[in-house]
C-alpha cells in the first residue's frame, strides 16, 4: 500500500489530502497530514480583526475536524526531510513515504528585523498584524488611538497575501474617517518597490485611490530597524519614518526544515534556498520526482495567496495520481492569484490575474466586499478545506 505523506494543514495541505482521500481507494493508499498545530487558521481574517470586521472566535477549527474520514492527523514538528531515504524527520518521530506532498507554508519573523519583535512586546504601539496575537491587540490600541503618524511597512522578502498591507493600509485610513479624527493622522505605507502595487490595472486604480484619499506611499524605503524608544523605523538607505501607531508587515522565509535540513530548496533562481524547487507549472519537485509542493512553500513566481493555493491543490491532486499510476501529467497550474482588495468598509475590488496577464477588471463594488466577507468564509470552512470544490 502506497504511504502519501502531506506536511502541513493549511489550506494547501488540507484540501490536497482531502482531495487525494476521496479520489483513491483506501485500500491502495494511506494518507497522513502532519502540522505542528491542532487548529486550522482562517489567516485572511487577520487584517479585519483590528477593525471589528470579523471575530475571533471564527476564525479556527480543530484540524480534525476538517479532513476527511480516512486521511490520519499526525500533530508534530517537521524537523527535516531526507527525499533519497524518502522520510520525514519529526521532533520525536520520523515517517517514511512513498509520495510526498509539502505545504508547511511560510515562516513569520519578526525578530530578523531588530526592534520590531522589542516594539510589540514592550511597547503599545507596533503591531505586527500577520501575527494573530499582534492583530488582536491592535484591535484593542486603536481604541485609544487619537491622532498621529499611523504606518504600515512592507518587508523585502515575499510575503503571504501581498494585498494585505494595502488592505491595511485602507481600512485604517477609512476608520480614521469614521472615527472623526481623519485631519488629525497622517497615513503612511512604506515598500521596498517602487509600486503600490505590482500588476496593472490594479495598481494604476489603487494609485488613484490613495491619491484622491491623502494616503502617502513611500517607496524604495527597506526597512533594516525599528526604534522602539524613539519611535522611527530607519531604511536600509539611510532613511527614516516617524510613527505613532505601527503595524508592519514581519520579514517572511521558508521553513528551516526545508531550508536548513533537507535538500528540497536547493535551485537556481532568486527563490534558491528558501522554497521548495518545483517546476512552474506540474508543481512537480524538479529533482525528486515523487515529491511535489504548492501553497506558500513553493518556489513558483505567483502571487503566494490561498486563492493561488486553491487551485494548485487541483494540480498537485490530478498529477500526483496520474504519476502513481505512470501516466502523462497533464495538469498545468498556470499561475492564477487573487486577492480582494478592500478599499473602504463596505468597498472592495478584486485583483486576478496569472503569470501572464490580469484577468479581473478594477472595480470598486459593494458585492465584492460582501463576497469576501461574508461569502468566501462559508465556502472556504464548508466545501474547499474539505476538498469540494465544482470550480477549479
Amino acid at each position: 500500500m502506497d504511504q502519501i505523506v502531506v506536511l502541513g494543514a493549511g489550506v494547501g495541505g488540507a484540501m490536497s489530502a482531502n482531495m487525494l482521500r476521496r479520489r483513491l481507494d483506501s485500500s491502495d493508499a494511506e494518507i497522513t497530514i502532519v502540522d505542528k498545530s491542532t487548529q486550522h487558521a482562517y489567516q485572511p481574517s487577520y487584517y479585519l480583526l483590528p477593525f471589528g470586521y470579523m471575530e475571533p472566535e471564527d476564525q479556527f477549527r480543530d484540524v480534525s475536524e476538517v479532513m476527511q474520514s480516512g486521511v490520519e492527523f499526525l500533530q508534530g514538528e517537521v524537523t527535516g526531510v531526507d527525499p533519497d531515504a524518502k522520510t520525514v524527520q519529526l521532533a520525536d518521530d520520523e515517517l517514511s513515504y512513498d509520495y510526498l506532498v509539502v505545504s508547511l507554508g511560510h515562516r513569520l519573523a519578526a525578530e530578523a528585523t531588530p526592534g520590531m519583535m522589542e516594539g510589540w512586546e514592550d511597547t503599545d504601539s507596533v503591531f505586527p498584524f500577520y501575527y494573530f496575537d499582534a492583530a488582536m491587540e491592535m484591535r484593542e490600541a486603536l481604541q485609544d488611538f487619537d491622532g498621529g503618524t499611523f504606518v504600515v511597512s512592507v518587508p523585502d522578502t515575499p510575503i503571504k497575501c501581498g494585498g494585505a498591507p494595502l488592505k491595511m493600509t485602507m481600512l485604517a485610513e477609512d476608520y480614521f474617517q469614521r472615527q472623526g479624527i481623519r485631519d488629525d493622522v497622517d497615513v503612511v505605507m512604506t515598500k521596498g518597490g517602487d509600486a503600490v502595487f505590482g500588476v496593472s490595472p490594479y495598481r494604476e486604480k489603487l494609485e488613484e485611490i490613495w491619491s484622491d484619499r491623502d494616503i502617502e506611499f513611500r517607496g524604495g524605503f527597506t526597512v533594516s530597524e525599528v526604534d522602539p524608544d524613539e519611535q522611527v523605523i530607519h531604511s536600509e538607505d539611510g532613511e527614516t519614518q516617524e510613527y505613532d501607531f505601527y503595524a508592519p508587515v514581519p520579514p517572511q522565509y521558508g521553513q528551516p526544515a526545508l531550508t536548513d535540513n533537507s535538500p528540497l530548496t536547493e535551485g537556481d533562481d532568486e527563490y534558491d534556498g528558501e522554497y521548495v524547487t518545483v517546476d512552474k507549472h506540474t508543481l512537480q519537485h524538479t529533482e525528486y520526482e515523487d515529491v511535489f509542493a504548492l501553497g506558500d512553500a513553493g518556489n513558483t513566481p505567483n502571487a503566494k495567496t490561498a486563492a493561488a493555493a486553491r487551485k494548485q491543490a487541483h494540480v498537485v491532486v490530478d498529477n500526483l495520481e496520474s504519476h502513481m499510476e505512470g501516466r502523462p501529467q497533464t495538469a498545468k497550474y498556470k499561475g492564477y492569484a487573487a486577492c480582494p482588495l478592500l478599499t473602504k468598509k463596505g468597498k472592495a475590488m478584486v485583483a486576478e490575474f496569472d503569470y501572464e496577464e490580469s484577468i479581473s477588471a478594477p472595480v470598486e463594488s459593494r458585492m465584492n466586499w460582501i463576497m469576501d466577507i461574508n461569502i468566501l468564509p462559508s465556502f472556504y470552512w464548508n466545501a474547499w478545506l474539505h476538498g469540494y470544490d465544482p470550480l477549479p
